[in-house]
């Protein structure tokens, strides 16, 4: 039962007047939250939203300083880590909460993946969700090269011309990520605006339909939980599934801090396109999966380029990820079916192996 408006005060009333507080309060205290043994995942997304949050806090603080241009942006930066009061805290901050934001957005999807939350009616939520993967991903290749250091540059200038391999549009999209044939300033100018304009603004609308399906559709039941039969139990989503998932929030934050004070963020030496590329260059490590994968590929495979087969096999792969709600037929059926569970282990067997021997093998000179 609710409280009646007036005794919440009169700025609750003002606002419920105007805003409609007490159906929002309706609402919270309808929602249930299914309470079983794995019920710790459905915090990942909360946490994920929240690292989000502070990407978006800290990005809006580094605008104020940072500059665009090749001639600017390393200056621009050593500026702020120099000499604005935390602002080589607000950078580490920034790109700790990326790294984390994805991590976490990892384990988020393989829970789903795992525990089949992508079955029916949730097929949308999936799609959206492996949307939002992808504009992660995009926003830590494209805000990479901001500092517009060394090692950004090259880095950047690898992962582009992988990008220009791929059949028939290739060359046509390395050309527009660049702003040309090789990357310059142009490049950072168009990166920037990608970063800061373009993949936020699609991850405010995927945003936006995921948590509103989330809210539709509720938080999926494994089905091991299902077949069990007899009642389910549930916790009130606010206040107790919130405030549980506050603590979630407040150990990131504690975990992020503690890795932008103790691990702060290097700036590097500033890009010379006429140096030599670092030895030894590698991506981030979010990349480092596929990065080795095409290292380890033949020169040629059935008398196709070797990295030609491998970017497509990646391009494959994210489409059959995907596809996954409506390839899983028996699952959909709510028939046992342990194929895509294996398929899933298989995949995060494959990318943790990848990329402990892309940090752990020696690189060919």
């Amino acid at each position: 039962m609710l409280i009646p408006p007036n005794r919440h005060g009169r700025l609750w009333t003002w606002l419920d007047t105007r805003v409609g507080l007490a159906e929002l309060e309706k609402l919270l205290k309808k929602k249930e939250v299914p309470v079983h043994r794995h019920t710790l995942w459905y915090y990942l997304g909360g946490m994920t939203l929240f690292l989000f949050m502070i990407q978006v806090a800290t990005g809006i603080l580094l605008l104020l300083y940072y500059r665009p241009s090749a001639e600017e942006a390393y200056e621009s930066i050593q500026f702020l880590m120099a000499e604005v009061e935390f602002g080589w805290l607000i950078r580490s901050i920034h790109a700790w909460a990326a790294n984390l934001m994805i991590f976490t957005l990892f384990i988020h999807l393989f829970s789903v993946l795992l525990l089949k939350a992508y079955r029916p009616p949730r097929e949308v939520t999936w799609l959206s969700g492996i949307g939002l993967l992808g504009v992660a991903l995009g926003l830590g290749f494209t805000g990479y090269l901001l500092p517009w250091n060394q090692l950004a540059y090259f880095a950047t200038k690898v992962g582009t011309e992988i990008t220009g391999v791929v059949p028939v549009v290739g060359p046509f999209l390395g050309r527009v990520l660049r702003g040309g044939d090789e990357v310059t300033g142009a490049t950072l100018t168009r990166f920037y605006g990608i970063h800061v304009a373009v993949l936020p603004a699609i991850t405010t609308l995927l945003l936006g339909l995921h948590l509103f399906l989330v809210q539709r559709h509720g938080m999926s039941v494994p089905p091991s939980v299902e077949q069990a039969g007899g009642p389910r139990r549930t916790m009130p989503f606010f206040p107790n599934f919130l405030l549980r998932d506050l603590v979630g929030w407040l150990s990131a934050l504690a975990a992020l801090a503690a890795l932008a004070a103790y691990f702060p963020t290097e700036l590097g030496q500033k890009a010379d396109p006429f140096a030599p590329a670092p030895a030894g260059i590698r991506p981030e490590w979010y990349f480092m999966f596929m990065f080795q994968t095409l290292k380890l590929l033949p020169s040629y495979i059935l008398g196709i380029e070797g990295e030609v087969v491998g970017v497509i096999s990646f391009g494959l792969g994210g489409l059959f990820l995907l596809l996954i709600p409506f390839l899983d037929r028996r699952t959909a059926r709510g028939e046992p079916s342990h194929l895509f569970t294996w398929i899933g282990i298989a995949i995060i067997v494959y990318m943790l192996i990848l990329t402990y021997l892309g940090y752990t093998m020696v690189p060919t000179q």
